[in-house]
């Protein structure tokens, strides 16, 4: 039989145990009153490691004890343990309830940019009265972008510092013109479409920006006229403003069309009386257009003898500035959430 002195010791150490399982206010602690027990290196580990020490005759006795010492010990652990978490669990629950009767938190909803709005709207627009949406690279050569067009190579549009060249015959498209020229050169006439995108130009200030967005239209058939052209942009200007504008044409100049004219559109601000917007004239300038010139038909491989046709072209943000009241073009780009929350 294991002395007295043996019994007691384990006795001694398991109680000793037991009180600091018991004392334990979280899992880490608890994990270390199990470490100290009953790990590797534990008290009662090693307890049962000196049983070589004893006489023969009194190991078995004394080995029976430290093992129901660490059976009582790891059975208390557990014990606690399932105690710990469910104080734990109990905790969480009071702290992280949901008071069921509290309003709800309001999630903000994004809205469409203006200038994509913009765009859906124009496009709808002339999807109404039979016109095709088209669409192109943004990294143009030089006959797409130019030459085609009738541009000469002394040209100001060519220079530097009006065009981003990505090399000696390749730009960041200055207009969506080209998209226009790919067409005719892959369709046969009559057709009627628009080509919406983004178009790139070196100027930065309050109306204009590096990176902006087009719209430009061609109709091409056997009798168009110049009388098609006016019918059809006073229809659109009326229908995307909203009101009864009246329209100006002007003549001007643009190298791939003949004759050629700017449209000016009634001040939406003052309707015509003169204003600071308008500078006083009672118009605003919205886009140019013209007759598609005979060289342009050239090098597309269009027989100017037997089809005519109109073109027009106008800047995405200008229409939306004005539509939307807006003074500085730099705000569709700034990224201000203030500023784009109003378009919701």
């Amino acid at each position: 039989m294991a002395s007295a002195s043996h019994t007691e010791m384990i006795a001694s150490v398991t109680d000793q145990a037991v009180a600091e399982v018991d004392a334990a206010q979280n899992e880490a602690q608890l994990d270390l009153v199990r470490v100290r027990y009953l790990g590797r290196k534990g008290l009662l580990t090693a307890k049962l490691k000196s049983i070589g020490d004893l006489p023969e005759a009194k190991r078995r006795e004394f080995g029976a004890a430290v093992n129901a010492a660490k059976s009582l010990l790891t059975a208390r652990i557990e014990s606690q343990l399932l105690t710990l978490q469910r104080v734990s669990r109990a905790s969480a629950l009071a702290s992280e309830s949901v008071d069921v009767t509290l309003p709800g938190r309001r999630n903000d909803r994004g809205g469409v940019h203006p200038v994509t709005r913009t765009v859906r709207r124009i496009n709808e627009i002339f999807h109404s009265i039979g016109f095709d949406v088209a669409e192109g690279p943004e990294v143009e050569d030089d006959f797409h972008n130019f030459g085609a067009l009738n541009i000469p190579l002394d040209h100001p549009a060519r220079a530097m510092h009006d065009t981003f060249y990505v090399d000696d015959d390749h730009v960041l498209r200055t207009h969506t013109s080209p998209v226009q020229i790919r067409y005719m050169k892959s369709h046969k006439p009559p057709f009627q479409l628009i080509a919406p995108g983004r178009v790139y130009r070196c100027d930065s200030d309050v109306t204009h920006t590096p990176m902006f967005h087009q719209v430009e239209g061609l109709v091409v058939g056997t009798d168009v006229s110049f009388a098609d052209l006016k019918g059809v942009l006073t229809y659109v200007a009326q229908e995307f403003f909203e009101t009864d504008l009246p329209l100006r044409f002007r003549p001007s100049y643009f190298p791939f069309t003949e004759p050629s004219a700017e449209v000016d559109i009634g001040c939406i601000f003052c309707e015509g009386e003169g204003c600071r917007i308008c500078q006083r004239t009672g118009w605003i300038e919205i886009l140019g257009c013209g007759m598609v010139h005979p060289e342009v038909f050239r090098h597309v491989g269009i027989d100017n003898e037997a089809y005519t046709g109109y073109a027009f072209g106008m800047g995405i943000e200008r229409v939306t500035m004005l539509r939307y009241g807006v003074d500085d073009l730099r705000l569709f780009f700034n990224n201000e959430l203030t500023f784009l929350s109003q378009f919701r």
